[in-house]
Protein backbone atom coordinates (compact mmCIF):
# COMPACT_ATOMS: atom_id res chain seq x y z
CA UNK A 1 0.00 0.00 0.00
CA UNK A 2 1.40 3.69 -0.74
CA UNK A 3 -0.57 6.83 -1.37
CA UNK A 4 -1.62 6.20 -4.64
CA UNK A 5 -3.94 3.49 -3.42
CA UNK A 6 -5.39 5.74 -0.55
CA UNK A 7 -5.52 9.18 -1.77
CA UNK A 8 -8.89 9.32 -2.85
CA UNK A 9 -10.14 8.14 0.22
CA UNK A 10 -7.86 10.89 2.35
CA UNK A 11 -9.47 13.74 -0.27
CA UNK A 12 -12.83 12.32 0.42
CA UNK A 13 -12.46 12.04 4.29
CA UNK A 14 -10.49 14.66 5.36
CA UNK A 15 -13.07 17.10 5.50
CA UNK A 16 -15.59 14.80 7.70
CA UNK A 17 -12.58 14.94 9.94
CA UNK A 18 -12.72 18.67 9.79
CA UNK A 19 -16.10 18.71 9.77
CA UNK A 20 -16.39 16.45 13.25
CA UNK A 21 -13.31 18.21 15.03
CA UNK A 22 -15.05 22.20 14.60
CA UNK A 23 -18.24 20.18 16.08
CA UNK A 24 -16.61 19.56 19.13
CA UNK A 25 -14.80 23.18 19.32
CA UNK A 26 -15.97 25.94 21.14
CA UNK A 27 -16.94 28.53 18.65
CA UNK A 28 -15.00 31.47 19.68
CA UNK A 29 -13.01 33.95 17.84
CA UNK A 30 -11.68 32.87 14.75
CA UNK A 31 -11.48 29.36 15.63
CA UNK A 32 -14.57 28.24 13.02
CA UNK A 33 -12.96 30.06 10.45
CA UNK A 34 -9.07 29.20 10.80
CA UNK A 35 -9.52 25.32 11.33
CA UNK A 36 -12.19 25.44 8.38
CA UNK A 37 -9.12 27.10 6.47
CA UNK A 38 -6.72 24.39 7.64
CA UNK A 39 -9.01 21.53 6.34
CA UNK A 40 -10.05 22.71 3.10
CA UNK A 41 -5.97 23.80 2.19
CA UNK A 42 -5.00 20.44 3.44
CA UNK A 43 -7.70 18.80 1.42
CA UNK A 44 -6.39 20.93 -1.80
CA UNK A 45 -2.93 19.69 -1.23
CA UNK A 46 -4.17 16.55 -1.28
CA UNK A 47 -6.09 16.70 -4.93
CA UNK A 48 -2.69 18.33 -6.26
CA UNK A 49 -0.85 14.77 -5.93
CA UNK A 50 -3.12 13.24 -8.27
CA UNK A 51 -1.75 15.49 -11.70
CA UNK A 52 1.48 15.38 -10.12
CA UNK A 53 1.17 11.58 -10.24
CA UNK A 54 -1.43 11.20 -13.07
CA UNK A 55 -0.27 8.68 -16.05
CA UNK A 56 -1.62 10.71 -18.92
CA UNK A 57 -0.76 7.92 -21.27
CA UNK A 58 -3.01 6.01 -19.86
CA UNK A 59 -7.34 5.31 -20.01
CA UNK A 60 -9.07 4.05 -17.61
CA UNK A 61 -9.13 4.89 -13.82
CA UNK A 62 -6.16 5.64 -12.09
CA UNK A 63 -5.58 5.82 -7.84
CA UNK A 64 -8.22 2.93 -7.57
CA UNK A 65 -9.54 1.76 -4.30
CA UNK A 66 -11.63 -1.85 -4.82
CA UNK A 67 -12.76 -3.69 -1.58
CA UNK A 68 -16.13 -5.54 -0.79
CA UNK A 69 -18.56 -3.52 1.68
CA UNK A 70 -21.29 -5.18 1.83
CA UNK A 71 -21.63 -8.84 0.86
CA UNK A 72 -25.50 -9.17 0.18
CA UNK A 73 -26.24 -6.60 -2.11
CA UNK A 74 -22.99 -6.66 -3.73
CA UNK A 75 -21.89 -3.57 -2.52
CA UNK A 76 -17.55 -2.42 -2.96
CA UNK A 77 -15.92 0.63 -1.60
CA UNK A 78 -14.82 1.20 -5.16
CA UNK A 79 -12.99 4.61 -5.80
CA UNK A 80 -11.11 5.83 -9.03
CA UNK A 81 -10.36 9.01 -11.10
CA UNK A 82 -9.80 9.56 -14.60
CA UNK A 83 -9.82 12.33 -17.23
CA UNK A 84 -13.28 13.17 -16.81
CA UNK A 85 -13.05 13.22 -13.19
CA UNK A 86 -9.30 14.35 -12.18
CA UNK A 87 -9.69 17.89 -12.54
CA UNK A 88 -12.99 18.29 -11.11
CA UNK A 89 -11.48 17.06 -7.82
CA UNK A 90 -8.97 19.52 -8.42
CA UNK A 91 -11.33 22.45 -8.79
CA UNK A 92 -13.52 21.47 -5.91
CA UNK A 93 -10.09 21.32 -3.58
CA UNK A 94 -9.18 24.99 -5.18
CA UNK A 95 -12.72 26.34 -4.20
CA UNK A 96 -12.74 25.53 -1.01
CA UNK A 97 -10.28 27.28 0.78
CA UNK A 98 -11.47 30.35 -1.22
CA UNK A 99 -14.77 30.01 -0.47
CA UNK A 100 -13.70 29.76 3.45
CA UNK A 101 -11.95 33.00 2.68
CA UNK A 102 -15.06 34.67 1.44
CA UNK A 103 -17.02 33.95 4.22
CA UNK A 104 -14.89 35.16 6.55
CA UNK A 105 -16.79 38.50 7.55
CA UNK A 106 -20.12 37.91 5.43
CA UNK A 107 -20.98 34.96 8.14
CA UNK A 108 -21.07 36.39 11.65
CA UNK A 109 -23.99 34.02 13.56
CA UNK A 110 -23.10 30.54 14.10
CA UNK A 111 -20.29 29.95 12.61
CA UNK A 112 -19.77 26.81 13.58
CA UNK A 113 -23.01 25.64 12.02
CA UNK A 114 -22.20 27.08 8.71
CA UNK A 115 -18.64 25.55 8.26
CA UNK A 116 -19.70 22.49 9.52
CA UNK A 117 -22.26 21.81 6.84
CA UNK A 118 -20.05 23.71 4.15
CA UNK A 119 -17.24 20.81 4.57
CA UNK A 120 -20.07 18.48 4.65
CA UNK A 121 -20.69 19.82 1.34
CA UNK A 122 -17.37 19.25 0.17
CA UNK A 123 -17.26 15.65 1.60
CA UNK A 124 -20.62 14.85 -0.62
CA UNK A 125 -19.63 16.51 -3.74
CA UNK A 126 -15.53 14.99 -3.61
CA UNK A 127 -17.30 11.79 -3.06
CA UNK A 128 -19.61 11.38 -6.16
CA UNK A 129 -16.40 12.36 -8.06
CA UNK A 130 -15.00 9.31 -6.68
CA UNK A 131 -17.58 6.77 -6.45
CA UNK A 132 -17.48 4.19 -9.34
CA UNK A 133 -19.86 1.58 -6.87
CA UNK A 134 -23.49 3.05 -7.91
CA UNK A 135 -24.90 2.02 -4.54
CA UNK A 136 -21.74 4.32 -3.35
CA UNK A 137 -22.40 7.21 -5.56
CA UNK A 138 -25.76 7.39 -4.87
CA UNK A 139 -25.06 7.76 -1.53
CA UNK A 140 -22.69 10.74 -1.43
CA UNK A 141 -25.56 12.40 -4.23
CA UNK A 142 -28.13 12.55 -1.66
CA UNK A 143 -25.68 13.61 0.43
CA UNK A 144 -25.43 16.69 -1.50
CA UNK A 145 -28.50 17.51 -0.69
CA UNK A 146 -28.68 17.91 2.89
CA UNK A 147 -26.16 20.71 3.41
CA UNK A 148 -27.02 22.74 0.64
CA UNK A 149 -30.52 22.97 2.04
CA UNK A 150 -29.87 23.68 5.27
CA UNK A 151 -27.39 26.46 4.40
CA UNK A 152 -29.96 28.13 1.97
CA UNK A 153 -32.53 27.66 4.69
CA UNK A 154 -30.30 28.51 7.77
CA UNK A 155 -28.08 31.56 5.91
CA UNK A 156 -29.99 32.89 3.37
CA UNK A 157 -30.26 36.77 3.44
CA UNK A 158 -34.35 37.27 2.99
CA UNK A 159 -37.31 35.77 4.68
CA UNK A 160 -37.80 33.66 1.55
CA UNK A 161 -35.26 31.58 2.26
CA UNK A 162 -36.73 28.50 3.72
CA UNK A 163 -39.12 28.68 0.40
CA UNK A 164 -36.11 28.44 -1.79
CA UNK A 165 -34.48 25.94 0.54
CA UNK A 166 -37.60 23.43 0.27
CA UNK A 167 -38.20 24.29 -3.38
CA UNK A 168 -34.41 23.54 -4.04
CA UNK A 169 -34.77 19.85 -2.17
CA UNK A 170 -37.77 18.83 -3.24
CA UNK A 171 -36.71 19.75 -7.36
CA UNK A 172 -33.67 17.55 -6.04
CA UNK A 173 -35.08 14.51 -4.10
CA UNK A 174 -37.99 13.29 -6.42
CA UNK A 175 -35.80 12.90 -9.35
CA UNK A 176 -33.35 11.41 -7.55
CA UNK A 177 -35.85 8.66 -5.75
CA UNK A 178 -36.43 7.42 -9.52
CA UNK A 179 -32.98 7.46 -10.07
CA UNK A 180 -32.42 4.93 -7.17
CA UNK A 181 -35.36 2.99 -8.70
CA UNK A 182 -33.40 2.92 -12.03
CA UNK A 183 -30.51 2.15 -9.92
CA UNK A 184 -31.78 -1.06 -8.49
CA UNK A 185 -33.46 -2.13 -11.56
CA UNK A 186 -29.51 -2.39 -12.87
CA UNK A 187 -28.83 -4.35 -10.21
CA UNK A 188 -31.60 -6.47 -10.51
CA UNK A 189 -30.44 -7.34 -14.17
CA UNK A 190 -26.61 -7.64 -13.64
CA UNK A 191 -25.71 -8.72 -10.30
CA UNK A 192 -23.37 -5.51 -9.76
CA UNK A 193 -23.80 -2.04 -8.65
CA UNK A 194 -19.85 -1.54 -10.03
CA UNK A 195 -19.49 1.17 -12.98
CA UNK A 196 -17.01 -0.67 -14.75
CA UNK A 197 -18.37 -4.16 -14.87
CA UNK A 198 -21.78 -2.33 -15.90
CA UNK A 199 -19.86 -0.23 -18.57
CA UNK A 200 -18.55 -3.21 -20.09
CA UNK A 201 -21.85 -4.85 -20.24
CA UNK A 202 -23.53 -1.72 -21.52
CA UNK A 203 -20.77 -1.68 -24.25
CA UNK A 204 -22.00 -4.93 -25.81
CA UNK A 205 -25.76 -4.46 -24.76
CA UNK A 206 -25.47 -6.90 -22.12
CA UNK A 207 -27.45 -5.47 -19.63
CA UNK A 208 -30.84 -6.01 -20.67
CA UNK A 209 -32.92 -7.37 -23.73
CA UNK A 210 -35.46 -5.66 -22.41
CA UNK A 211 -35.47 -2.28 -24.81
CA UNK A 212 -38.33 -0.17 -23.13
CA UNK A 213 -36.85 -1.16 -19.34
CA UNK A 214 -33.58 -0.05 -20.47
CA UNK A 215 -34.77 3.04 -21.97
CA UNK A 216 -37.12 4.32 -19.18
CA UNK A 217 -33.79 3.86 -16.60
CA UNK A 218 -32.25 5.68 -19.17
CA UNK A 219 -34.72 8.90 -18.51
CA UNK A 220 -34.58 8.15 -15.10
CA UNK A 221 -30.55 9.03 -14.75
CA UNK A 222 -30.74 11.60 -17.01
CA UNK A 223 -33.85 13.25 -15.73
CA UNK A 224 -31.95 13.13 -11.66
CA UNK A 225 -28.91 14.73 -13.81
CA UNK A 226 -30.57 17.31 -15.79
CA UNK A 227 -32.68 18.58 -12.91
CA UNK A 228 -29.22 19.03 -11.16
CA UNK A 229 -27.29 20.97 -14.15
CA UNK A 230 -30.13 22.62 -14.23
CA UNK A 231 -30.85 22.12 -18.26
CA UNK A 232 -33.80 24.31 -19.41
CA UNK A 233 -36.85 23.85 -18.75
CA UNK A 234 -35.78 21.94 -15.40
CA UNK A 235 -34.18 25.22 -13.71
CA UNK A 236 -37.15 26.24 -11.39
CA UNK A 237 -35.09 26.08 -8.70
CA UNK A 238 -32.36 27.96 -10.20
CA UNK A 239 -32.90 31.43 -9.05
CA UNK A 240 -34.56 31.12 -5.93
CA UNK A 241 -31.63 28.85 -4.69
CA UNK A 242 -29.11 30.83 -5.71
CA UNK A 243 -30.76 34.48 -4.45
CA UNK A 244 -30.68 33.21 -1.32
CA UNK A 245 -27.46 30.76 -0.69
CA UNK A 246 -24.65 32.25 1.09
CA UNK A 247 -21.31 33.32 -1.29
CA UNK A 248 -19.47 29.95 -0.41
CA UNK A 249 -22.63 27.73 -1.00
CA UNK A 250 -23.30 29.38 -4.39
CA UNK A 251 -19.75 28.56 -5.37
CA UNK A 252 -20.60 24.87 -5.51
CA UNK A 253 -24.37 24.79 -6.22
CA UNK A 254 -24.72 24.79 -10.02
CA UNK A 255 -23.48 22.33 -12.79
CA UNK A 256 -20.68 20.87 -11.95
CA UNK A 257 -22.45 17.79 -10.22
CA UNK A 258 -25.28 17.36 -12.96
CA UNK A 259 -22.57 17.73 -15.93
CA UNK A 260 -20.29 15.33 -14.70
CA UNK A 261 -22.78 12.84 -13.78
CA UNK A 262 -24.35 13.02 -17.67
CA UNK A 263 -20.66 12.29 -18.67
CA UNK A 264 -19.97 9.77 -16.54
CA UNK A 265 -23.29 7.50 -16.25
CA UNK A 266 -25.87 8.52 -18.82
CA UNK A 267 -23.48 8.12 -21.43
CA UNK A 268 -21.15 5.27 -19.87
CA UNK A 269 -24.31 2.95 -18.88
CA UNK A 270 -26.69 3.72 -21.81
CA UNK A 271 -24.50 4.90 -24.87
CA UNK A 272 -27.16 3.95 -27.47
CA UNK A 273 -30.21 5.91 -25.61
CA UNK A 274 -28.08 8.26 -25.24
CA UNK A 275 -27.50 8.98 -28.63
CA UNK A 276 -31.28 8.68 -29.21
CA UNK A 277 -32.30 11.27 -26.90
CA UNK A 278 -29.05 14.04 -28.32
CA UNK A 279 -31.32 15.85 -30.72
CA UNK A 280 -33.66 16.55 -27.79
CA UNK A 281 -30.93 18.19 -25.87
CA UNK A 282 -29.53 19.40 -27.78
CA UNK A 283 -32.75 21.57 -28.66
CA UNK A 284 -32.91 22.39 -25.03
CA UNK A 285 -29.49 23.31 -24.45
CA UNK A 286 -29.43 25.81 -27.47
CA UNK A 287 -32.79 26.64 -26.34
CA UNK A 288 -31.27 27.43 -22.61
CA UNK A 289 -28.53 29.35 -23.83
CA UNK A 290 -30.11 31.78 -25.42
CA UNK A 291 -33.13 31.89 -23.25
CA UNK A 292 -30.51 32.43 -20.18
CA UNK A 293 -29.20 35.29 -21.54
CA UNK A 294 -32.14 37.02 -22.87
CA UNK A 295 -33.82 36.78 -19.10
CA UNK A 296 -30.56 37.69 -17.82
CA UNK A 297 -30.52 40.99 -20.03
CA UNK A 298 -33.93 42.04 -18.46
CA UNK A 299 -32.28 41.97 -14.56
CA UNK A 300 -31.72 44.78 -12.31
CA UNK A 301 -31.13 41.96 -9.46
CA UNK A 302 -27.35 41.50 -9.65
CA UNK A 303 -27.79 37.74 -7.96
CA UNK A 304 -30.67 37.68 -10.44
CA UNK A 305 -28.59 38.33 -13.55
CA UNK A 306 -26.13 35.46 -12.33
CA UNK A 307 -28.25 32.91 -12.18
CA UNK A 308 -29.66 33.15 -15.59
CA UNK A 309 -26.44 33.80 -16.71
CA UNK A 310 -25.50 30.34 -15.12
CA UNK A 311 -28.22 28.24 -16.69
CA UNK A 312 -26.93 29.62 -20.44
CA UNK A 313 -23.22 28.87 -19.52
CA UNK A 314 -24.07 25.43 -18.45
CA UNK A 315 -26.26 24.61 -21.50
CA UNK A 316 -23.20 25.27 -23.59
CA UNK A 317 -21.54 21.95 -21.69
CA UNK A 318 -24.68 20.20 -22.62
CA UNK A 319 -24.59 20.97 -25.67
CA UNK A 320 -20.91 19.50 -26.36
CA UNK A 321 -22.15 16.61 -24.48
CA UNK A 322 -24.82 15.39 -26.65
CA UNK A 323 -22.74 16.34 -30.13
CA UNK A 324 -20.92 12.89 -29.59
CA UNK A 325 -18.06 14.34 -30.66
CA UNK A 326 -14.63 13.86 -29.02
CA UNK A 327 -13.94 18.16 -29.38
CA UNK A 328 -17.88 18.27 -27.83
CA UNK A 329 -17.09 16.34 -25.61
CA UNK A 330 -13.81 17.84 -24.69
CA UNK A 331 -14.97 21.06 -24.68
CA UNK A 332 -18.11 20.37 -22.21
CA UNK A 333 -15.30 19.05 -20.10
CA UNK A 334 -13.51 21.95 -20.12
CA UNK A 335 -16.46 24.69 -20.19
CA UNK A 336 -17.65 22.17 -17.09
CA UNK A 337 -14.36 23.69 -15.37
CA UNK A 338 -14.66 27.13 -16.66
CA UNK A 339 -18.51 27.50 -15.32
CA UNK A 340 -17.29 26.60 -11.73
CA UNK A 341 -14.16 28.92 -11.82
CA UNK A 342 -15.45 31.93 -13.73
CA UNK A 343 -18.89 31.37 -11.70
CA UNK A 344 -17.10 31.22 -8.36
CA UNK A 345 -15.11 34.94 -9.59
CA UNK A 346 -18.61 35.86 -10.41
CA UNK A 347 -20.39 35.24 -7.26
CA UNK A 348 -17.48 35.77 -4.89
CA UNK A 349 -17.09 39.37 -6.72
CA UNK A 350 -21.10 40.44 -5.83
CA UNK A 351 -20.49 39.26 -2.44
CA UNK A 352 -17.91 41.72 -1.82
CA UNK A 353 -20.32 44.36 -3.52
CA UNK A 354 -23.31 42.77 -1.04
CA UNK A 355 -20.70 43.31 2.48
CA UNK A 356 -20.09 47.21 1.51
CA UNK A 357 -23.47 48.31 0.30
CA UNK A 358 -26.44 45.56 1.29
CA UNK A 359 -28.20 45.41 -1.69
CA UNK A 360 -27.74 43.87 -5.31
CA UNK A 361 -30.16 46.22 -7.18
CA UNK A 362 -28.11 47.96 -9.73
CA UNK A 363 -30.25 50.93 -9.74
CA UNK A 364 -28.81 51.48 -6.35
CA UNK A 365 -25.23 51.58 -7.34
CA UNK A 366 -23.08 53.08 -10.48
CA UNK A 367 -20.62 54.97 -10.76
CA UNK A 368 -18.20 52.85 -8.28
CA UNK A 369 -15.04 52.68 -10.98
CA UNK A 370 -13.37 55.72 -9.22
CA UNK A 371 -13.89 54.71 -5.47
CA UNK A 372 -12.83 50.98 -6.27
CA UNK A 373 -10.09 50.75 -9.06
CA UNK A 374 -9.15 47.27 -7.90
CA UNK A 375 -12.78 45.83 -8.08
CA UNK A 376 -13.47 46.82 -11.26
CA UNK A 377 -10.45 45.39 -12.76
CA UNK A 378 -11.51 41.94 -11.42
CA UNK A 379 -15.25 42.69 -12.44
CA UNK A 380 -14.03 43.27 -15.98
CA UNK A 381 -11.54 40.28 -15.98
CA UNK A 382 -14.38 38.38 -14.53
CA UNK A 383 -16.42 39.27 -17.57
CA UNK A 384 -13.53 39.08 -20.35
CA UNK A 385 -13.39 35.39 -19.01
CA UNK A 386 -16.87 34.79 -19.23
CA UNK A 387 -18.08 35.85 -22.23
CA UNK A 388 -15.11 33.74 -24.11
CA UNK A 389 -12.47 36.63 -24.62
CA UNK A 390 -9.14 34.74 -26.59
CA UNK A 391 -6.21 34.27 -24.74
CA UNK A 392 -8.99 33.32 -21.90
CA UNK A 393 -9.99 29.84 -20.34
CA UNK A 394 -13.69 30.60 -21.33
CA UNK A 395 -12.80 30.87 -25.08
CA UNK A 396 -11.06 27.53 -25.35
CA UNK A 397 -14.25 25.74 -24.11
CA UNK A 398 -16.97 27.74 -25.85
CA UNK A 399 -14.62 27.16 -29.30
CA UNK A 400 -14.39 23.21 -28.46
CA UNK A 401 -17.96 22.98 -28.06
CA UNK A 402 -19.47 24.95 -31.00
CA UNK A 403 -16.76 23.55 -33.58
CA UNK A 404 -17.35 19.96 -32.45
CA UNK A 405 -21.46 20.15 -32.67
CA UNK A 406 -20.81 21.66 -35.87
CA UNK A 407 -19.41 18.45 -36.57
CA UNK A 408 -22.25 16.46 -35.43
CA UNK A 409 -23.51 13.82 -36.72
CA UNK A 410 -27.10 14.82 -34.52
CA UNK A 411 -30.46 15.42 -36.44
CA UNK A 412 -30.62 19.86 -37.23
CA UNK A 413 -27.18 19.95 -35.40
CA UNK A 414 -26.22 22.89 -37.80
CA UNK A 415 -29.53 25.14 -36.69
CA UNK A 416 -29.72 24.39 -33.17
CA UNK A 417 -25.83 25.33 -33.21
CA UNK A 418 -26.01 28.83 -34.81
CA UNK A 419 -28.96 29.26 -32.64
CA UNK A 420 -26.69 28.52 -29.52
CA UNK A 421 -24.03 30.98 -31.06
CA UNK A 422 -25.93 33.55 -31.09
CA UNK A 423 -25.85 33.26 -26.98
CA UNK A 424 -22.01 34.97 -27.47
CA UNK A 425 -23.05 37.92 -27.78
CA UNK A 426 -25.86 38.33 -25.91
CA UNK A 427 -23.60 37.33 -22.77
CA UNK A 428 -21.32 40.05 -24.05
CA UNK A 429 -24.13 41.99 -24.35
CA UNK A 430 -25.65 41.41 -20.23
CA UNK A 431 -22.01 41.23 -18.86
CA UNK A 432 -20.64 44.47 -20.48
CA UNK A 433 -24.20 45.89 -19.64
CA UNK A 434 -23.92 45.18 -15.99
CA UNK A 435 -20.25 46.48 -15.82
CA UNK A 436 -21.45 49.71 -17.46
CA UNK A 437 -24.57 49.93 -14.84
CA UNK A 438 -22.72 49.26 -11.92
CA UNK A 439 -19.48 50.86 -12.33
CA UNK A 440 -19.64 53.77 -15.25
CA UNK A 441 -23.15 54.57 -15.13
CA UNK A 442 -24.86 57.40 -12.59
CA UNK A 443 -24.54 57.03 -9.03
CA UNK A 444 -27.71 55.66 -7.58
CA UNK A 445 -28.78 56.06 -3.85
CA UNK A 446 -26.66 53.73 -2.01
CA UNK A 447 -23.55 54.47 -3.99
CA UNK A 448 -24.08 57.96 -3.18
CA UNK A 449 -24.33 57.75 0.45
CA UNK A 450 -22.01 54.60 1.69
CA UNK A 451 -18.77 55.26 1.02
CA UNK A 452 -17.14 51.83 0.82
CA UNK A 453 -13.88 50.31 0.19
CA UNK A 454 -11.87 48.87 -2.77
CA UNK A 455 -10.27 45.31 -2.10
CA UNK A 456 -8.53 44.12 0.95
CA UNK A 457 -5.58 41.99 1.09
CA UNK A 458 -7.92 38.75 1.97
CA UNK A 459 -9.85 39.81 -1.00
CA UNK A 460 -6.63 39.89 -2.97
CA UNK A 461 -5.76 37.27 -1.71
CA UNK A 462 -9.00 35.50 -3.11
CA UNK A 463 -9.21 36.75 -6.33
CA UNK A 464 -6.11 36.53 -7.83
CA UNK A 465 -5.52 33.14 -7.98
CA UNK A 466 -8.44 32.93 -9.76
CA UNK A 467 -7.66 35.63 -12.45
CA UNK A 468 -4.13 33.47 -12.73
CA UNK A 469 -6.12 30.39 -13.50
CA UNK A 470 -8.46 32.05 -16.16
CA UNK A 471 -5.21 33.10 -18.15
CA UNK A 472 -3.03 29.91 -17.51
CA UNK A 473 -6.03 27.60 -18.80
CA UNK A 474 -6.27 30.15 -21.91
CA UNK A 475 -3.46 30.41 -23.28
CA UNK A 476 -1.78 26.89 -21.84
CA UNK A 477 -5.10 24.12 -22.55
CA UNK A 478 -2.92 21.74 -23.41
CA UNK A 479 -1.97 21.01 -19.58
CA UNK A 480 -5.86 20.51 -18.78
CA UNK A 481 -6.50 18.71 -22.27
CA UNK A 482 -4.08 15.93 -22.18
CA UNK A 483 -6.17 14.20 -19.79
CA UNK A 484 -9.37 15.04 -20.61
CA UNK A 485 -8.72 13.36 -23.98
CA UNK A 486 -8.20 10.48 -22.97
CA UNK A 487 -12.01 10.55 -21.45
CA UNK A 488 -13.45 12.06 -24.59
CA UNK A 489 -11.71 9.23 -27.50
CA UNK A 490 -13.78 6.47 -24.96
CA UNK A 491 -17.30 8.06 -24.97
CA UNK A 492 -17.20 10.05 -28.44
CA UNK A 493 -17.23 6.79 -31.09
CA UNK A 494 -20.50 5.09 -31.43
CA UNK A 495 -21.47 1.85 -29.62
CA UNK A 496 -20.79 -1.48 -30.52
CA UNK A 497 -23.55 -3.40 -32.70
CA UNK A 498 -26.14 -4.67 -30.62
CA UNK A 499 -26.06 -8.11 -29.38
CA UNK A 500 -29.91 -9.61 -28.75
CA UNK A 501 -29.50 -11.12 -25.44
CA UNK A 502 -28.45 -9.77 -21.93
CA UNK A 503 -25.11 -11.12 -20.92
CA UNK A 504 -24.48 -12.15 -17.45
CA UNK A 505 -21.80 -10.63 -15.29
CA UNK A 506 -19.64 -14.23 -15.05
CA UNK A 507 -19.64 -14.12 -18.83
CA UNK A 508 -17.40 -11.00 -18.63
CA UNK A 509 -14.23 -12.01 -18.95
CA UNK A 510 -13.89 -12.30 -22.38
CA UNK A 511 -14.85 -8.40 -22.76
CA UNK A 512 -12.37 -7.45 -19.91
CA UNK A 513 -9.65 -9.67 -22.09
CA UNK A 514 -10.05 -7.66 -25.24
CA UNK A 515 -10.82 -4.26 -23.52
CA UNK A 516 -7.57 -4.34 -21.47
CA UNK A 517 -5.67 -1.55 -20.78
CA UNK A 518 -9.24 0.42 -19.87
CA UNK A 519 -8.53 -0.17 -16.11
Amino acid sequence: MNLDHSILSLITFVPLAGAVLLALLPDKGRTMQWGALAVTLVTFALTLHLPAHYDYAARGFQFETDVPWIASPAIRYHLGVDGLSMWLIVLSGFLAPLGVLISWNAISQRRKTFYVLFLLQQVAMLGVFVALDLFLYYAFWELTLVPMTLLIATFGRTENRRKAAIKYFLYAFIPSAILLVAVLWLYVQTGSFDFVTLAKLASVHGISSNHAALWLASLAFLFAFAVKVPIFPLHGWLVDAIAEAPTAAVMVLVGKLGLYSILRFSLGLFPDESHRVAPLMIALAAIGIVYGALLALTQNDLKKLAAFGTLGHVSVAVLGIFAFTIAGIDGSIYQTLNEGLGGAALFMLLGLLYERYRTYDMRELGGLAQKFPWMVTMFVLTTLSVVGLPMLNGFVGEFLVFSGTMQSAVHNHIGWTAVATSGVILTAAYMLWMIQRVFYGELGSKSRTIKGWDLCAREHLILWPVVALFLAMGVASPFWTRAIDTFGTLVAPVSAPEVPVATPVAALAPVAAIQGGQR
